[in-house]
């Protein structure tokens, strides 16, 4: 426990013996009282001094408590007060509140015994008729309810701990998805430049003289750890692809190919805006991929999740040193009601995919409505 947690039950064990002690000196919330002041006082103050552990051992402390009441009320007989059965209450709720469900039920038993002992030493109820005794069975209610009130607030608590392991475990799942996915793709863009080079270098190798020997074992040389490295990234992406998905034959997309994405999401009903600003030059293949990934993503949450959108805008500048990408929607705002959303699969896949090549990448809620998201890729070495 925490030093704040030991002054909070410590807090609370004052306050409640403070509350006995008023209750067994003056007589205040007790309907009435059995033996002397001081046997009184002594039992409220060390049943409230027990509330300080009631975390660290509350079985204990439940027992304890019922065994120091037992012995007051068969001695002197039992008062009937609020004192004599606020600790308990908060013991048996704190014991439902901590525990297990089996070790717990410790707690709901501890409740009926702590009334039959309260219920059959009070002197008061020595004559008094059976359906007397039996009206008392309401001071059993509060026992039950404690119980009832800690063990919702332990189910909850592990309700509330299942979905946070359960969502960090799917984005776990989805980065690990998404990275693959992003290595098969960069495989084969890195694949397409080693076999451009392997052709390039066999195209000179043909072009040189008979005298030229040592030129031609060196681009021999560079063909062979070309086909060599082609063929082990081949293996690689093999290993990285499932099962069900078949090897693409299309080129890796870039930015040249943004107008037909739009047209894409212009059929399924969202207008989309393309704008592009700046000069526009050529990107390295990996970079020009992540690119159109990161406006496909965006244009893709649009059409999922945005609320009423009437357009969509996709802004392209082209700086001298980044590049920057802004995926815009007029969704209308979410109500103040609405919980918070959550980052979706989609988005976690995006910040590795910029992660890669040392970018930075915010998504948020716009305040006049709707939903953009933002990056920037550096356009030099990461």
């Amino acid at each position: 426990m925490s030093r704040r947690s030991w002054a909070f039950d410590i807090a609370v064990a004052a306050v409640v013996g403070v509350l006995g002690q008023l209750e067994a000196w003056t007589g205040m919330m007790s309907t009435h009282r059995q033996g002397p002041l001081w046997a009184q006082s002594l039992l409220y103050a060390v049943t409230s001094l027990l509330l300080v552990a009631r975390r660290v051992r509350p079985r204990t402390v439940l027992v304890a408590m019922w065994v120091t009441c037992t012995l007051e009320f068969a001695v002197f007989g039992s008062p009937e007060g609020n004192a004599v059965a606020l600790p308990f209450v908060i013991a048996i709720y704190t014991g439902a509140r901590l525990l297990p469900t089996r070790q717990s039920l410790w707690g709901l038993a501890m409740g009926p015994l702590m009334w039959a002992s309260w219920a059959l030493l009070d002197p008061m109820n020595r004559n008094a008729p059976a359906s007397t005794t039996l009206l008392t069975l309401v001071w059993l209610s509060p026992f039950v309810i404690a119980w009832l009130l800690g063990a919702l607030v332990r189910v909850t608590r592990l309700y509330a701990e299942q979905r946070r392991v359960t969502r960090e475990q799917r984005a776990s799942r989805a980065v690990a998805e998404e990275r693959n996915r992003i290595a098969r793709e960069l495989h084969d863009v890195i694949g397409h430049s080693v076999s451009v080079m392997t052709v390039q270098a066999s195209a000179v190798r043909r072009r040189l003289t008979p005298d030229q020997v040592a030129e031609r074992h060196a681009l021999e040389a560079v063909e062979a750890v070309g086909r060599e490295a082609l063929t082990e990234m081949r293996r690689m992406v093999g290993v990285l692809r499932q099962e069900d998905e078949s090897a693409s034959l299309e080129p890796p997309p870039g930015l040249e190919q943004l107008d037909r994405l739009a047209d894409k999401f212009r059929a399924s009903g969202l207008p989309v805006e393309v704008s592009v600003s700046g000069s526009p030059q050529p990107l390295a293949p990996g970079l020009d991929l992540t690119a159109y990934r990161l406006v496909q993503e965006g244009l893709t949450n649009t059409l999922r999740h945005a609320r009423g959108p009437q357009r969509a805008e996709v802004l392209i500048d082209y700086g001298p040193e980044q590049l920057q990408l802004a995926v815009r929607d007029d969704g209308q705002p979410a109500a103040a009601h609405d919980p918070a959303p959550e980052a979706g699969n989609g988005l976690l896949g995006m910040r590795e995919r910029v992660a890669v090549y040392g970018g930075s990448l915010t998504a948020r809620a716009r305040p006049e409505g709707g939903f953009e998201m933002l990056a920037t890729l550096p356009l030099g070495p990461a």
